[in-house]
């Protein structure tokens, strides 16, 4: 049996109680996502009507100019299927403001992930804001394959008040979301943020998911060094690096902000 494998229906039930227990500890009754038409959102989307019934459910829709028109179509038949509320709210006039009040003469290198981290924590304030209309709590859609190489924007898509499924690998997600009925069309779809034109993930991470996966869990739950990882993975030894690299450039990401006397 692969070590990815899971027993869907035990995970689903761990993840429910875990939502309905942050949701009323905080003294909350609901909570709000944001909806891609990816598999991560789209997972946790029905994990959390299972745990909080769809009344108290709110999916967000941030499309840009450029986000695909399938994307969104798939958002808002996920949202119809679910019977969740729903709300589209276009962000590329509040981009357009933040620029036209930003010094644009500020070019470097990092240009393209500057403007893209800007839109992403455009879509935090947007889902907080209607967190704090409705008394909710935001659910993160991170999932343990990104997270664990910081492959998400701090204060962005990583300013969330708890994380379902930051546990889970992608192709452990695909799984459960295939269990629970999440469309197959969205489970399998390629994994894209969507933060600039023609924006896919697998351009910026080291490996595609399936062999991501593996690695990260021979590195990290394994605790497998870099050279033993590389053989049983027969994925180069340099690449394993760059993840074990990635990992430790990107901890300031997973935790708490650094204080004074908590060094």
């Amino acid at each position: 049996m692969s070590t990815l494998e899971i027993e869907c229906d035990s995970v689903a039930r761990d993840i429910v109680a875990f939502i309905r227990k942050v949701t009323k500890d905080a003294g909350v009754n609901g909570a709000v996502v944001g909806l891609s038409g990816g598999v991560d959102s789209s997972l946790v989307a029905r994990l959390l009507v299972e745990a909080l019934g769809s009344n108290n459910v709110l999916g967000v829709l941030m499309p840009t100019d450029f986000t695909p028109k399938e994307d969104t179509g798939d958002a808002l038949t996920l949202a119809k299927q679910l019977g969740i509320r729903s709300e589209i709210i276009e962000i590329q006039s509040i981009f357009q403001s933040f620029m036209s009040s930003l010094d644009q003469d500020r070019q470097s290198s990092r240009g393209k992930i500057t403007l893209a981290n800007l839109r992403s924590r455009i879509r935090m304030v947007v889902l907080y804001y209607f967190a704090n209309l409705y008394d909710y709590l935001v659910a993160g859609t991170g999932d343990r394959s990104e997270d664990l190489i910081g492959y998400f924007t701090k204060y962005g898509d990583g300013g969330v008040d708890f994380l379902p499924i930051s546990h889970l690998y992608k192709t452990q997600v695909r799984k459960l979301a295939e269990f629970l009925g999440v469309p197959e069309n969205i489970a399998h779809k390629p994994s894209s943020p969507q933060l600039y034109p023609g924006h896919r993930a697998t351009d910026e991470i080291p490996l595609d998911y399936d062999r991501l996966d593996t690695v990260e869990k021979m590195l990290f739950d394994e605790k497998l060094d870099p050279v033993q990882v590389s053989i049983k993975s027969g994925v180069g030894i340099e690449v394993v690096k760059e993840v074990l690299r990635r990992y430790n450039l990107t901890g300031h990401k997973r935790v708490y902000p650094a204080m004074l006397g908590h060094w």
